[in-house]
């Protein structure tokens, strides 16, 4: 079993970091192997809505979103991070996941990530922590992922790296999210060998609110 752990912070080694770090080691500790991705601190450009995935199966800007892409096929679970700019989730990450999200599911039917367990891990000095969690997982759900939870929101606080190691509670919370993402990934995997399978899909169905003049859609 494999977690893709998410760094969006344009630093590399800030506190976002700091926390995926801990998440990292409790995953190690119960056997499951991580890696932790950096995106990087250039320019993600945002979803253009232009639908070339839908022929290409992949962005048509080719950049950390394709290169992700690709390792979250082999992936069994997820943790994406984000410092908070102005109680928002960063500009970088954003773009990343509205186009890695958005292709993955017009271009390959969600292959990548259906039913692959994700968690949201926020840091921040002070506070907009909050809306910064509700801004992530809401893409978890969009994307049909189960959304693994802490003993609270998951989130540490300081103004570096070295601050966060006083945020007991903090790094207490990033343990409990490795233990509790170990334990979805085990039943997963029990659910597999029972030959449980996965919940039948249903195609979608789109409805339009707004009407034209003469009734029709």
């Amino acid at each position: 079993m494999k977690v893709l752990l998410v760094n969006g912070s344009p630093h590399k080694d800030g506190c976002t970091n700091r926390a995926l770090q801990e998440v990292a080691k409790t995953l190690e500790h119960y056997g499951v192997d991580t890696e932790i991705y950096w995106i990087g601190a250039k320019p993600v450009g945002g979803c253009m809505a232009c639908f070339k995935c839908i022929e290409t199966g992949s962005c048509v800007i080719n950049d950390c979103v394709n290169e992700f892409r690709q390792k979250a096929y082999s992936a069994d679970g997820f943790v994406f991070g984000s410092p908070t700019h102005y109680a928002g989730a960063t500009g970088n990450l954003v773009g990343f996941l509205d186009r890695l999200f958005f292709s993955e599911f017009q271009g390959n039917a969600n292959k990548a990530f259906y039913l692959k367990p994700a968690a949201a891990v926020v840091s921040a000095r002070r506070a907009g922590t909050t809306t910064v969690f509700a801004q992530l997982v809401k893409y978890f759900t969009v994307q049909e992922m189960p959304v693994i939870s802490t003993r609270y929101w998951n989130m540490v606080h300081g103004m570096d790296a070295a601050e966060v190691e006083q945020d007991g509670e903090g790094l207490f919370n990033m343990r409990v999210l490795g233990r509790y993402m170990t334990y979805f990934l085990k039943c997963k995997e029990a659910a597999q060998k029972l030959d449980v399978p996965l919940p039948e899909m249903e195609s979608p169905v789109f409805t339009n609110f707004v009407r034209r003049e003469d009734g029709s859609r």
